[in-house]
């Protein structure tokens, strides 16, 4: 099970036609979900990202049923969590729009490198052992310091003083105008 828990699933769509920063949004959504559950967020999600972010995805989900039966490992592709989904800047191309007087503006069109690794999911720590009646549990430190915070007493405070009123103004004809 040790082997387990090092294996990692990963597919990249590499040159993407988008920049990172629409990509990286639908990334941060699916980010630490099981499988199923990205996927089904992924395919309402209504943005051009979230189309490639699916397509990675899948294509990582078939590269791991692929791995666990060649290994024969015992490791449901269903169980599996997204461990790390991003998107980085690839190369931008350059491109010129022509303007009046013979000039020419740059256009960027970017690319970005998305990637997403699976792993199986932590395994959940045993549930603790219950305490029978004539024994008394074993006192924790954090519970002595929170029953050693609570019974302190808190430095009083002097009271915050009221702000300032502006000074009031006088008008163009001398008298005073108040706000």
């Amino acid at each position: 099970m040790a082997e387990a828990k090092a294996l990692q699933f990963r597919a990249k769509h590499r040159y993407a036609r988008m920049s990172a920063r629409k990509a990286r949004p639908v990334l941060n959504m699916i980010r630490g979900l099981d499988v199923n559950r990205a996927i089904e967020m992924l395919n309402f999600e209504n943005r051009r990202a979230a189309h490639a972010a699916r397509k990675v995805l899948r294509s990582a989900l078939a590269n791991a049923e692929t791995m666990i039966q060649d290994r024969r490992l015992e490791i449901d592709p269903e169980d599996l969590l997204i461990t790390d989904a991003r998107a980085d800047v690839g190369p931008s191309l350059k491109r010129w729009l022509p303007r009046a007087r013979g000039m020419a503006t740059p256009i960027l069109k970017r690319t970005c490198h998305i990637s997403i690794t699976l792993g199986p999911k932590p395994v959940s720590a045993p549930a603790p052992e219950q305490v029978s009646e004539g024994q008394e549990a074993p006192a924790s430190k954090g519970a002595e310091e929170v029953e050693a915070q609570s019974t302190r007493k808190k430095k009083a405070q002097p009271p915050k003083k009221p702000a300032k009123k502006p000074p009031m103004k006088k008008g163009p004809e001398g008298e005073q105008s108040g706000s």
